[in-house]
């Protein structure tokens, strides 16, 4: 019988955000709870139903925004009217061809497969990117979880001192946990070479004088906390206590690419997509769980072909160098690479040389975590503009990199409004991918 969890009707506009980002700050002056509005939380009812073989222990999930363009990346078309000045590229498997924008991707194409029959119905930027995330239609009256926040909330931690969902440079309007607890949403992150903001002790504070005043911080809440025993309550506080608790803990350091060799950082890109694609490595190095790395800048309505040759230019280097490397220190096949990206773009070019949304078809990637690799899914006509061969859903695509971690399917939660979830709303998982 299929398990249900059921969220209670209050919720909270407190953020996982607003309580990291601000841990430290408020540490050492006063925060009481009273404050705030209390939230509520998970309630379990039932046993967990079976889970498929979990053959990735992590995801990192490389988020590109704009809406990538499919004909100049993995899905090339050359000699097609509109295909400009782009030529095709063999790649180190016998079929597989890749635009010429990714020369350094072409040589490990064996470690990926190339979905390039993706579709949607959202043509939007904002639309677009809460699908892929949530699979789920954006609503003004709902707000839906990423697939990250299912996995913290399903798997729960896999480093008791780090969160199991990690954002880097991965925006504001993030939907972030959705309708479930605060604790299940991301770890926002901006610069990587920053490492964890807000982490250390300011200098002129002791470690007693900052235990004092931590003292003080919950004896203030103590009567709130008694007389409000409810689980939004004590997520904050059990927030808070895990917050602290990583300040001096060793795992601090698994935010730190600084202690990466010169070399390596050099061969990920000096840009924040690969150094974040870095530190995205030296964290699931650490057991967290999921993590997500954006790079913007794909949303080419006009001069398309130097713009994306400039972004393809970034994801090349950082992309082949995370699998290179995820390989050769045998972590790849036991961590999830995914690609993905609101949309394409039109075959055609408009007046400004440039490519238009276009959810119709367009392409992702898929790596490591038991996918086979060297392969293709699917198949565009000749322009590109139409999937004549095994169609994926957003939903389906999702369920692929749930089914890969190893998320039970199936399980239900009723949302604050008393309606079912699943992780990938009807979408099934595409099992032929799988080695």
């Amino acid at each position: 019988m299929t398990s249900r969890i059921r969220l209670a009707s209050s919720q909270s506009a407190l953020t996982r955000r607003d309580l990291l980002s601000g841990f430290a700050r408020t540490a050492f002056g006063v925060t009481v709870l009273s404050a705030l509005q209390p939230f509520s939380g998970l309630s379990v009812f039932a046993g967990e139903p079976g889970r498929p073989r979990r053959t990735a222990r992590a995801c990192i999930y490389l988020s590109m925004g704009g809406g990538m363009s499919h004909l100049d990346t993995f899905d090339p078309k050359p000699g097609h009217v509109d295909a400009g000045p782009l030529k095709s590229l063999a790649t180190n498997v016998d079929g597989l061809q890749l635009s010429e924008n990714l020369p350094l991707l072409a040589k490990h194409a064996d470690k990926f497969a190339v979905i390039r029959s993706l579709t949607s119905n959202q043509g939007a930027h904002e639309q677009g990117q809460y699908l892929m995330r949530t699979s789920y239609e954006l609503r003004g009256t709902i707000r839906h979880p990423t697939i990250g926040a299912w996995v913290g909330n399903l798997l729960g931690k896999a480093n008791p001192t780090l969160p199991p969902y990690v954002t880097i440079g991965a925006g504001s309007d993030h939907p972030g946990a959705g309708f479930l607890e605060s604790k299940f949403a991301p770890l926002p992150l901006g610069n990587p070479d920053q490492g964890l903001p807000n982490s250390t002790r300011p200098e002129g504070v002791t470690a007693d004088e900052y235990a004092h005043r931590l003292d003080l911080l919950k004896t203030f809440n103590a009567p709130f906390q008694k007389k409000y025993d409810l689980k939004g309550v004590r997520a904050y506080r059990d927030l808070y206590d895990e917050a602290v608790t990583l300040m001096g803990s060793k795992d601090l350091t698994s935010f730190d690419i600084k202690r990466e060799t010169e070399a390596l950082r050099t061969a990920y890109g000096d840009n924040p997509f690969g150094q974040g694609c870095l530190l995205a490595r030296r964290l699931v190095e650490n057991d967290v769980r999921f993590i997500e790395v954006g790079l913007g800048g794909w949303d080419t309505h006009d001069d398309n072909f130097d713009r994306v040759a400039d972004q393809a230019a970034i994801l090349d280097r950082g992309l082949s160098t995370l699998l290179q490397d995820l390989s050769a220190r045998g972590m790849l096949d036991e961590t999830l690479v995914v690609l993905a990206t609101e949309f394409g773009r039109t075959p055609h070019l408009n007046q400004n040389q440039g490519r238009d949304h276009y959810p119709k078809a367009f392409s992702g990637l898929l790596a490591g975590g038991g996918i086979s690799g060297g392969r293709i899914h699917g198949q565009t006509s000749d322009n590109g503009g139409e999937v004549i061969k095994d169609p994926v859903k957003i939903t389906e695509f999702n369920a692929t990199i749930g089914y890969a971690l190893g998320l039970p399917l199936d399980k239900v939660i009723i949302s604050p409004s008393g309606r079912p979830f699943t992780i990938a709303d009807k979408g099934r998982p595409m099992t032929s991918l799988f080695s």
